[in-house]
C-alpha cells in the first residue's frame, strides 16, 4: 500500500489495554511501543511533527466499553483532538462484535481513521473501510441472533407465568417458591403476593382517574390527602401513568383476553385460563440496553400470560383507562416554544423546596412584554392546600438577577471578600474531616490487631466460656470496625461534596466578569445556559431572593457557602 494512499495523520490516540498485570507479551508497554514503531515506519516524515497521546486501561476486560481511559479518550476523540486511533490488536477495543461495529459508525461519523497493527486494519484505505462494512454486517446478525434468541427464552418464562424478579410493582410484593425435582435438585420460582396498604392506593388511583380523566387531578387529589408512594414520595403525574399503565394489575378475564386478542398480542395462556381471579404477565415490555436507560417496547411486542398472582382492577375499568389516556395525549402539557423565562430549573420554593415554573398572563407591561409570573409547583399543584408561597413577577425577576450578578463584577465587590472567606472556611473544614479519618483509621487498624491476637487466643483455648467471650469480643471489635468506616465513608462523601479548590473559586470570578461582559450581546438561550453555568441554585422564600453560586451547598447552612441575597421589592404577588 503506497503512503498517499493512506490520509495523513497528525493528532494521534493509541490505545492499550490488559485484563491483568503481568510485565511480560503483550504487555501495556509493549502494545504502546508496537503502536509507535508502526506509525515511525508508516509515517517516517511524519512522525516527529505527530501529536500523539496515550490511553492505558489495566485490569480490565474486553467485555464492555466501560473503562476509565476508554471513555475518557472518546470524550476527547467527541471534543475532536484526534484524528486518528491506533491500536495493538481489535480485541484489545472490544471483544464485544455489536460495540466494536457501533464504535466504527462514531469514528466514521467524525472522520476518524482506526488502525489496528496485528490485524492489518486501517480504515484511512479502501480495504480498511471495506473490512469495516463486514463487520456491520456481522454485528447486525448477532444482535439479531441474540434478539431471538431472548425472544424464544421469553416466551419459554411467560408458560409459567412467574415474577421475573427486579423491583415490585406498588401493590405487590414477591414471594419466593421452592420445589424439588426428581433429581433431587431445588428450584426457585418468584410470584407476587398482595400488599394490602399498597395495593389500596393502586386501587384509590384507579377510582380517581375514571372518575376525573386527568392525571393532573389525580396527583392533586393524592397530594392533598398525604398520600404517598412506597418510597414516601409525592406521586407525580408521570409515575401515576406508569401505573395505569402497567398490565399486571389488571384481572384476567374475558374483556382482558379479547383486548388483548383484538391488539394482536403474543398470548402464551389457554383462554381457559383467563378465570376472572388471577392477574396478567407482560413479558419483553423493555428493550434491555447494557449501560443506558431501557427503552419501552410498543405494546405489540409484549408477550402475555396470566400470572400467579391476583389482579385487582377489572379488564372493562383498565382498557377503559388505557382508551382514556390515548385520548388525552393531545392534551398533554408541551413547553411553549416562545417562553422567554431564563430561570426555569433553577429557581425553588424556600417554603416547600419545590421548583417554581413560568406562567403567562395575557397582559404586557411597559416594555411592550408579555407579564409571566414564576409559581410554585406544589402550590399549583394542590392547588394552594401544601403551599401559599407568594408569585412572582417573572420579568422582573429575571433583569433583577442577571443586573446582581453584573454587580458582583465591580472593583472592590463584596462577593469576592466573600469568596475568599468562603475557600478559606472550606479548606479548614476539609482538614477538620481529614483529621476525623485518620483517627479513625487508627482505632479501625488497632482493634485489627486486637481481633488478631483473639483469634490466636481463640485457637490456643479449650475452654468453652474462654471461647464464648473471645467470639463475643471479636464480634463486638468487628461491628466497631464497620460503624467506623461508614464513619470514614462519610466524611470522605462529606470533603467531595464540599470541595472547593483553588481553580475553582478562580474560574467563578472570571466567570462573572465574563458573564458582565457579554451577557447582552447574547441570544435568549446563550443567557440561560450562561445563567446556569454560574448560578447552581436560586431560593424565593417570598420576601427576599437568595444566589447560590456554583461551588456553593445550599443544603447545609452550617457549611460556608458562596451566595447573595436581594430584596425583590414589590414584584411579587
Amino acid at each position: 500500500m503506497k503512503k498517499e494512499d493512506r490520509k495523513f495523520t497528525k493528532n494521534v490516540a493509541l490505545y492499550s489495554r490488559k485484563s491483568k498485570f503481568t510485565g511480560k507479551g503483550e504487555s501495556i508497554d509493549n502494545q504502546i511501543e508496537m503502536c509507535k514503531e508502526y506509525l515511525r515506519i508508516n509515517f517516517p516524515e511524519d512522525f516527529s511533527s505527530m501529536n500523539i497521546v496515550t490511553y492505558e486501561d489495566e485490569g480490565y476486560s474486553g467485555g464492555n466499553t466501560n473503562r476509565p481511559q476508554f471513555q475518557k479518550m472518546l470524550k476527547d476523540i467527541n471534543d475532536k483532538k484526534f484524528d486518528t486511533v491506533i491500536c495493538y490488536r481489535l480485541d484489545r477495543i472490544s471483544r464485544n462484535t455489536a460495540d466494536f461495529a457501533e464504535l466504527m459508525k462514531k469514528f466514521e461519523k467524525l472522520n476518524i481513521s482506526f488502525i489496528s497493527i496485528r490485524d492489518r486494519f486501517d480504515t484511512s484505505t479502501p480495504t480498511g473501510k471495506a473490512m469495516m462494512m463486514m463487520v456491520s454486517v456481522f454485528a447486525q446478525l448477532e444482535r439479531d441472533t441474540i434478539a431471538e434468541r431472548i425472544r424464544d427464552n421469553m416466551q419459554e418464562l411467560a408458560k409459567t407465568g412467574r415474577w421475573l424478579g427486579g423491583t415490585t410493582p406498588t401493590g405487590y410484593k414477591s414471594h419466593k417458591i421452592e420445589s424439588v425435582t426428581l433429581s433431587g435438585k431445588k428450584k426457585s420460582a418468584f410470584m407476587l403476593e398482595i400488599k394490602e396498604d399498597e395495593i389500596e392506593i393502586i386501587k384509590c388511583i384507579f377510582s380517581k382517574f375514571l372518575e376525573t380523566n386527568s392525571l393532573t387531578k389525580t396527583e392533586t387529589y393524592l397530594m392533598n390527602n398525604g398520600i404517598i408512594s412506597k418510597n414516601n414520595r409525592r406521586f407525580s403525574r408521570f409515575t401515576i401513568k406508569l401505573i395505569l399503565e402497567n398490565p399486571v394489575y389488571m384481572i384476567a378475564d374475558k374483556c382482558a383476553l379479547d383486548y388483548f386478542k383484538d391488539e394482536g398480542i403474543d398470548i402464551y395462556s389457554d383462554d381457559a385460563e383467563f378465570d376472572g381471579t388471577h392477574g396478567i404477565m407482560a413479558y419483553n415490555k423493555t428493550k434491555q440496553i447494557t449501560g443506558s436507560v431501557h427503552k419501552k417496547n410498543g405494546i405489540d411486542d409484549w408477550i402475555i400470560a396470566v400470572g400467579k398472582h391476583i389482579g385487582i382492577i377489572s379488564g372493562k375499568d383498565w382498557v377503559r383507562v388505557q382508551k382514556m389516556l390515548d385520548q388525552n395525549k393531545s392534551k398533554t402539557y408541551r413547553k411553549p416554544r416562545n417562553n422567554i423565562a431564563l430561570l426555569s430549573g433553577i429557581l425553588v420554593c424556600g417554603k416547600c423546596g419545590a421548583y417554581m415554573r413560568p406562567k403567562k398572563t395575557t397582559r404586557t407591561n411597559k416594555e411592550n412584554e408579555t407579564v409571566y409570573y414564576y409559581l410554585c409547583e406544589t402550590k399549583d399543584k394542590s392547588q394552594g392546600h401544601l403551599c401559599d408561597s407568594k408569585n412572582i413577577n417573572g420579568n422582573v425577576l429575571d433583569k433583577l438577577v442577571c443586573n446582581e450578578i453584573k454587580k458582583l463584577a465591580e472593583d472592590n465587590s463584596e462577593f469576592f471578600a466573600q469568596l475568599k472567606t468562603a475557600k478559606t472556611t472550606f479548606s479548614s473544614n476539609t482538614e477538620s474531616r481529614e483529621q476525623k479519618i485518620k483517627d479513625l483509621e487508627k482505632r479501625i487498624n488497632q482493634n485489627t490487631r486486637s481481633i488478631q491476637g483473639l483469634v490466636s487466643a481463640l485457637l490456643e483455648n479449650d475452654s468453652d466460656t474462654s471461647k464464648d467471650y473471645i467470639n463475643k469480643e471479636i464480634e463486638r471489635l468487628d461491628s466497631e470496625n464497620k460503624t467506623y468506616k461508614e464513619r470514614i465513608d462519610e466524611l470522605k462523601c462529606l470533603n467531595r461534596e464540599y470541595e472547593f479548590p483553588d481553580c475553582e473559586a478562580e474560574l467563578l470570578k472570571d466567570m462573572i466578569l465574563s458573564f458582565a461582559k457579554t451577557f447582552d450581546m447574547m441570544d435568549l438561550e446563550e443567557k440561560r445556559k450562561a445563567l446556569r453555568r454560574l448560578v447552581k441554585r436560586i431560593v424565593w422564600d417570598g420576601k427576599d431572593i437568595h444566589l447560590y453560586f456554583v461551588g456553593s451547598n445550599f443544603d447545609d447552612i452550617k457549611e460556608a457557602d458562596c451566595s447573595e441575597m436581594f430584596s425583590l421589592g414589590d414584584g411579587s404577588k
